[in-house]
């Protein structure tokens, strides 16, 4: 199959672009915020470094799912999320988590599909938040990344935003059924962009490069989150 007959099937896939579902997604966004607000006096630094307009990749920090409806707090565009596709499979929560933004990626599946949906999302004009360390760590220091984040800015040719949030892991770490009521702050950093390749592939050596890029300017920003939470 051609690449560009892929794109169409996955931008079908993601779908939840009706008025409807991005109310929704607006909706429900309101109320997390004003939980996160109120229970656990969030705090956000520097929201205005993400852009108002045009597609960009938010890269945060990764200790707690309670990160991912902070992601969601630091803009009011609607933002995309990545999810296992077996949580597709009932088709009220499928319905549910596509308005809240979320699209299906097949858990074990080759990384080359997770990297064209991401692609297909940012390509019709969403930004994408993507978790660079791949999953959920410990501690104050930010684990090497995967070069997803780095391949797809290439592809397309977006900015990459990082952000580090402190505090998510103490809240609401994993085995614990609810959250805690404890303080949390996210603070968004400079976006980086990829090199103008002049319409060359960048090398997995520039890929490499960019990644490391990414890693100590999410290293900054998580450090400062903490020094602000502290």
């Amino acid at each position: 199959r051609s690449l560009g007959c892929f794109m169409a099937e996955v931008t079908t896939k993601l779908a939840g672009q009706s008025r409807g579902n991005r109310f929704f997604y607006l909706t429900i966004r309101l109320i997390v915020i004003v939980v996160c607000r109120i229970y656990l006096r969030l705090r956000i630094v520097d929201a205005h470094k993400i852009p108002k307009s045009g597609t960009f990749i938010l890269a945060p920090s990764h200790r707690s799912t309670l990160d991912i409806p902070v992601a969601a707090a630091t803009t009011r565009r609607r933002m995309m999320y990545m999810g296992k596709d077996s949580m597709w499979k009932i088709k009220p929560i499928g319905v549910f988590l596509t308005a809240l933004g979320s699209f299906p990626v097949t858990r074990g599946s080759a990384d080359l599909e997770a990297l064209k949906r991401c692609i297909a999302v940012l390509e019709r004009g969403d930004p994408l938040v993507l978790f660079p360390e791949g999953t959920r760590h410990h501690g104050r220091v930010i684990e090497p990344l995967f070069d997803g984040a780095a391949f797809i800015a290439y592809k397309t040719g977006v900015p990459i935003i990082p952000v580090g949030i402190a505090g998510s892991e103490e809240i609401w770490p994993p085995g614990t059924k609810l959250p805690r009521p404890r303080k949390c702050v996210a603070v968004v950093g400079d976006a980086i962009y990829p090199k103008d390749l002049n319409g060359a592939r960048a090398t997995r050596e520039m890929m490499s490069e960019f990644t490391l890029e990414l890693q100590t300017s999410l290293q900054t920003v998580f450090d400062k989150a903490f020094l602000l939470l502290d």
